[in-house]
């Protein structure tokens, strides 16, 4: 397979993450598994930093479940939460630095009566949240570490930029556990609707 030239490179996600996260708004995921395409824009993400993140995973170190955020930029990372629910993320940052944005939001695109299916038929809120991402677009724990520049089976397409003054920020969800500094910390940007 060729490399589309739209696919995001190495070194949009080998920045700071919270530019990273900003800039991945307006952006296309697109996953192809099984032979079938579904895309979708990217509209709400939260950033996570490292071990000065207590909100983050990587706020112990480099365990076996966070080494991928501390490899090369540009990589999958989809953790197993509440014992049902996958979460798809992109590492951010240089190699040795962890970083990574947790994908919130998408505005359904092509295939998007297949995503409905992977819903069980739910046409309500169809990719509104991080696990129903993952569960529209049939993303897995199998998906993680795939190297999203590489353009096969889980990438990110350049699209139009959102203007600042189009998108919010606000404090991240779900992490009460975090301290105070982080949970106030205004990282998690969406699309104005």
């Amino acid at each position: 397979m060729s490399i589309n030239s739209s696919i995001l490179n190495r070194s949009f996600y080998s920045r700071d993450t919270a530019m990273v996260a900003r800039d991945l708004l307006g952006k296309t995921l697109i996953c192809q598994i099984d032979g079938i395409t579904l895309t979708g824009t990217i509209s709400e993400v939260e950033a996570y930093y490292g071990e000065n993140d207590s909100a983050s995973h990587a706020s112990r170190g480099l365990t076996p479940r966070t080494s991928v955020m501390f490899g090369l930029a540009g990589f999958s990372y989809v953790y197993f939460i509440y014992g049902k629910h996958n979460m798809l993320n992109v590492v951010t940052e240089l190699e040795g630095v962890a970083g990574a944005v947790l994908i919130r939001s998408l505005i359904p695109g092509a295939a998007e009566e297949i995503m409905i299916k992977n819903r069980n038929g739910n046409r309500c809120n169809i990719a509104n949240g991080p696990a129903r991402i993952c569960q529209a677009l049939g993303i897995s724990r199998e998906q993680n570490s795939i190297d999203l520049t590489a353009g096969e089976e889980l990438w990110i397409e350049d699209h139009d930029s959102v203007p600042s003054d189009c998108m919010v920020a606000s404090p991240r969800i779900g992490i009460n556990y975090a301290n105070q500094k982080d949970r106030e910390a205004l990282l998690r940007f969406q699309i104005k609707r």
